[in-house]
């Protein structure tokens, strides 16, 4: 699968709308080994209206253009509907890119089963599928 990582400085993720990062990482990722495939930049247009569907265009075609499945930020904002139809998008629990990808990784399974949903996809919040992997069990 192929991610895109929200970044202004390409080591941690913006406190801010999935959309208005400065770049993305783009890292092909599997349950065992990831890559960095590439950097852009994001050159889509400022939005004209809080919540432009414009602005969620030009994020889905900046980022369909390099085969991206995954989107990954702390924060998403309104445009998340547009953009959840094309991508898996996934909330990210930590604030650095490489323990972002130990968590992806981990929970896989869950990240693919999320994005063979199409259309009718939820987003992910990865901090709870941290609290599934960390919660033990009881044994009777």
């Amino acid at each position: 699968m192929i991610f895109a990582f929200a970044t202004d400085d390409n080591k941690n993720f913006i406190n801010r709308h999935f959309g208005d990062a400065k770049f993305y990482q783009i890292y092909k990722i599997t349950q065992n080994d990831y890559r960095q495939i590439a950097s852009i930049e994001n050159t889509t247009e400022e939005e004209e209206q809080h919540a432009d569907p414009k602005k969620a265009g030009g994020i889905v075609n900046l980022l369909q253009s390099k085969d991206v499945t995954c989107a990954v930020s702390r924060v998403f904002g309104p445009n998340i509907k547009r953009i959840n139809k094309k991508f898996a998008c996934i909330i990210a629990s930590s604030k650095d890119i490489p323990t972002q990808i130990t968590t992806l990784q981990q929970n896989f399974d869950q990240i693919q089963a999320a994005w063979h949903q199409g259309r009718i996809r939820k987003h992910v919040e990865l901090l709870k599928l941290d609290k599934l992997k960390l919660t033990p069990f009881k044994i009777i």
